[in-house]
C-alpha cells in the first residue's frame, strides 16, 4: 500500500525543481490570506459608509489599475527580473492593503484601489515566467496545475476565515492579507534564484514585438472570450439566484461545489491531462464550462444550480495549468513576462466587461443571458481548436532551443 501512495505522489508531485515548490508554498500562504478581496464590497458600504455609486466608481478604479498592471509587471519581469518584481509587488501589495485598512477618505479610498489594483496582481506574470524559465516543457502543464490547486485551496480557505475574522473587525482582514504578502515575497526573494535569461536584456524587444505575434494574439481573444465567459460565476450568477427568490446562502453552497471539486478533483486528474494535448483539451474544457453555463438557464433551485456548477466546474479543471503552459510554449525566453503580461490583460479586462454584459443581459431576462454566454465560450472553443496545429507546431519548434537555453540554468536552479 506504501509503494502505491509514493508512486502516486511521485507521479503527481515528483521532478519539479525546489524554486518551483517555494513559489507554490508562497502562493498557498498568499491566497491563505487573501481576505480583503471578497468582502470589499461590505467593507466600503457598511464600514466607511460609501453609497453603492461611490462603491462601484471605487471598484471600477480597482478594475483600472488591474488592467494597467499585467502589462507594466510582464514588462518588469523580463527587464529587471522575475524576483525582484515578485517581490516588489508583493511588498508594495502590503503597504498599500494597510494604508487602504486606515484611510477613511473617499479620495483616500479611490487612490489607495487604484495603487492595489496596480499591485495586487504585478505577482502574475513574473510567478508565471519563473515556471517557464525553471520547469521543462513536458513538465509545465503540470507544474501550473498545482500553482491552480494552490490558488483555489487557498482561496476557499480564506473565504471561510476571513468571514469569520471580520465578525472582529476589517482591520485584522487587511493585517493579515498585508502579512501573508510579505511572507510570500520574503520566502521568493531568499529561495528563489533569479532565472531571467542572461540575454534578455541584451535581446530587447518589447509589447510590439508581442503584437506582432498573431498565434498570440488570437490565443489572447479566446482567452477573453472565456474571461467574460467565467468571470459570470462571481458576477451575474448570484443576481440570478436571488432573483429567482433565492437567499443569498444558496449562492454560497452552490459555489461551495466548485471549491470541493477543484480541490479534490483537480489533483487526481492533473497528471493524466499534463499527458494530453494542451489545445484540444483547453477547446474542450471551454466547451464544457459553456454547457454548464447554459444550464442556469433550466435551473431554477439551489440543487439545480449546484448540478449546473458542477458541469462548469468539471470543465474547469480540464483546463488547469493549460493556458499558462501554452503562453510559455509561444514565448521567446527574454519575452516571458511580456506574453504572461499580455494573457493577465485579457482577464483584466474579462473582469471589467464581464459585469457589464452581463447585467444588461440579465436584465432582458435568465433565459437570453445564459444561452449567450454558453454561446460565448463555444465561440471560444472553436477559436482554440483552430489555433490548436498552429501551438502544437509553435512548441515542437521551440522546444529544442529552449533545452539549449535553459539547461545550464535549470541545472543550478534545482541544486540551488
Amino acid at each position: 500500500m506504501t509503494t502505491v501512495i509514493d508512486g502516486f505522489l511521485r507521479s503527481r508531485l515528483g521532478g519539479l525543481p525546489r524554486p518551483f515548490w517555494v513559489l507554490f508554498a508562497g502562493t498557498m500562504v498568499n491566497r491563505l490570506g487573501t481576505m480583503v478581496g471578497p468582502f470589499i464590497g461590505i467593507y466600503l458600504t457598511q464600514t466607511r459608509g460609501l453609497s453603492l455609486a461611490a462603491t462601484g466608481l471605487v471598484l471600477t478604479m480597482f478594475g483600472v489599475g488591474s488592467m494597467l498592471s499585467q502589462p507594466l509587471a510582464g514588462w518588469l519581469a523580463d527587464h529587471f527580473g522575475r524576483r525582484v518584481t515578485l517581490t516588489g509587488g508583493m511588498t508594495a501589495t502590503a503597504i498599500t492593503m494597510l494604508v487602504l485598512g486606515y484611510t477613511t477618505s473617499i479620495a483616500g479610498i479611490v487612490a489607495a484601489m487604484l495603487v492595489l489594483g496596480l499591485v495586487i496582481d504585478a505577482y502574475r506574470p513574473a510567478s508565471q515566467a519563473l515556471v517557464a524559465d525553471l520547469v521543462s516543457p513536458e513538465d509545465r502543464p503540470r507544474a501550473f496545475g498545482l500553482l491552480f490547486w494552490a490558488v483555489n485551496l487557498g482561496f476557499a480557505i480564506a473565504m471561510v476565515s476571513g468571514g469569520w475574522l471580520a465578525r472582529s473587525g476589517f482591520t485584522l482582514l487587511f493585517w493579515v492579507d498585508a502579512v501573508t504578502c510579505l511572507v510570500f515575497g520574503v520566502l521568493v526573494w531568499r529561495a528563489v534564484p533569479e532565472t531571467r535569461p542572461a540575454t534578455a536584456q541584451a535581446r530587447g524587444g518589447g509589447f510590439r514585438e508581442v503584437l506582432r505575434d498573431r498565434l498570440m494574439v488570437a490565443f489572447v481573444l479566446t482567452s477573453l472570450l472565456y474571461g467574460m465567459v467565467y468571470t459570470q460565476a462571481h458576477t451575474t450568477l448570484p443576481l440570478a439566484m436571488t432573483g429567482q427568490g433565492l437567499p443569498t446562502s444558496a449562492y454560497g453552497t452552490a459555489m461551495a461545489v466548485n471549491g470541493v471539486l477543484i480541490v479534490v478533483v483537480q489533483p487526481i486528474m492533473n497528471t493524466w491531462l499534463a499527458r494530453r494535448d494542451p489545445a484540444r483539451w483547453l477547446a474542450a474544457g471551454y466547451a464544457v464550462v459553456g454547457a454548464g453555463f447554459m444550464l442556469h438557464a433550466l435551473m431554477s433551485s439551489l440543487a439545480g444550480h449546484a448540478a449546473a456548477v458542477m458541469v462548469w466546474t468539471l470543465g474547469e479543471v480540464l483546463t488547469a495549468g493549460i493556458p499558462g503552459a501554452i503562453v510559455a510554449a509561444l514565448a521567446p525566453a527574454h519575452l516571458r513576462g511580456r506574453y504572461s503580461g499580455l494573457y493577465g490583460f485579457a482577464w483584466s479586462a474579462a473582469t471589467l466587461l464581464a459585469p457589464l454584459a452581463g447585467t444588461r443581459l440579465l436584465a432582458v431576462g435568465p433565459g437570453l443571458l445564459w444561452p449567450v454566454i454558453g454561446g460565448l465560450a463555444l465561440l471560444a472553443a472553436a477559436g482554440q481548436l483552430a489555433l490548436g496545429r498552429a501551438i502544437r507546431r509553435r512548441g515542437a519548434a521551440a522546444a529544442p532551443r529552449e533545452d539549449a537555453q535553459d539547461a545550464d540554468a535549470t541545472h543550478a536552479t534545482t541544486k540551488a
